[in-house]
């Protein structure tokens, strides 16, 4: 058999084997290659708008380069050295990790007992529930303006009805003790509501049989929490944690509005960093340093989560 013979039957061995395939999964060839093409503006959304830039900031952090000149300088991994040197990065990370954990925290326990309370069968609780996720739908800007106003030490109504309950109100915004807290605050108000909606649908596909098992052997409200609906929730909790952990690294909006970093820095998390560094002194290479760090703490995080996940799903 010579070698054209050979590569013949290899090739019809190969689309006989892909046809097999494909027939093997209901499929013919063309119904496959029009999946694909449907595909295709995916495809090109991600290569363009996520792959390319993911790309280019990697290319970019072993560079010094101030953004406005053509030349770029390589440094190599010059750029992440100095990172771990700089007193402001490791604030700003320090800053990152203390909103993340207790923003997160409280916005789990918010949204949950929001979703036990709006979970109840009661007249009126639609409108309930609509002021309760009203929230959500506001800008980020919007609501941290509104915020501003209400931290306001002289003019704000948190002060004042602090006032006539005989507290003095702090300086909220510009108090480096206060500062921190009061965009948990703004931040936890802003976002439980829609947490708070995954409660509500996790709560609603809980079978009633276990809680009537539950009353027939006498077990009180707590135990039936304990026991019952807390374990059942533990999906959504974890997913809610997932999400809020992202979403609290990449803080951005309500700090410029509020804060921008102050005072004396209590509030420069590593998104505003960054920002500062690549938009205010223009040095690109060291902000795509950043960028990329922000990058592998959020992929480690929502790995071992991810795997934390896949044990929970088992109960």
């Amino acid at each position: 058999m010579d070698v054209v013979s050979i590569e013949r039957n290899t090739s019809i061995s190969k689309h006989k084997g892909l046809s097999g395939s494909l027939k093997k999964r209901g499929y013919t060839l063309s119904e496959t290659l029009a999946g694909y093409l449907y595909l295709t503006p995916v495809f090109l959304w991600v290569l363009i708008f996520m792959l390319f830039p993911m790309g280019y900031v990697i290319y970019l952090s072993f560079y010094k380069w101030n953004f406005v000149s053509s030349e770029k300088h390589f440094v190599g991994l010059g750029n992440y050295v100095s990172l771990l040197h700089d007193p402001e990065f490791l604030g700003s990370l320090n800053h990152t990790f203390e909103f993340t954990v207790v923003s997160v925290l409280v916005t789990i326990v918010m949204s949950l007992i929001i979703a036990l309370l709006l979970n109840q069968q009661i007249k009126g609780i639609g409108i309930l529930r609509s002021i309760f996720y009203s929230p959500v739908v506001v800008s980020m800007i919007a609501a941290a303006m509104v915020w501003s106003f209400l931290y306001d030490p002289q003019y704000g109504s948190i002060n004042n009805i602090l006032h006539i309950m005989g507290i003095s109100g702090p300086h909220w915004l510009d108090d480096p003790h206060w500062a921190l807290i009061s965009i948990v605050i703004m931040t936890v108000w802003k976002n439980m509501g829609y947490y708070a909606v995954i409660y509500l649908a996790a709560l609603q596909g809980i079978s009633n049989s276990y809680y009537e098992a539950a009353a027939l052997d006498g077990a009180n409200r707590w135990k039936v929490f304990r026991f019952i609906t807390w374990p059942l929730l533990m999906p959504a909790t974890l997913l809610i944690a997932v999400m809020g952990i992202i979403n609290s690294f990449q803080v951005f909006g309500q700090i410029y509005v509020m804060t921008q970093g102050g005072p004396v820095g209590s509030t420069n998390v590593i998104v505003y960093y960054l920002y500062e560094k690549a938009f205010q002194f223009f040095e690109m290479g060291y902000a795509s340093a950043v960028g990329f760090v922000l990058f592998i703490i959020i992929f480690v995080i929502t790995l071992v989560q991810f795997k934390y996940v896949d044990r929970k799903m088992d109960f």
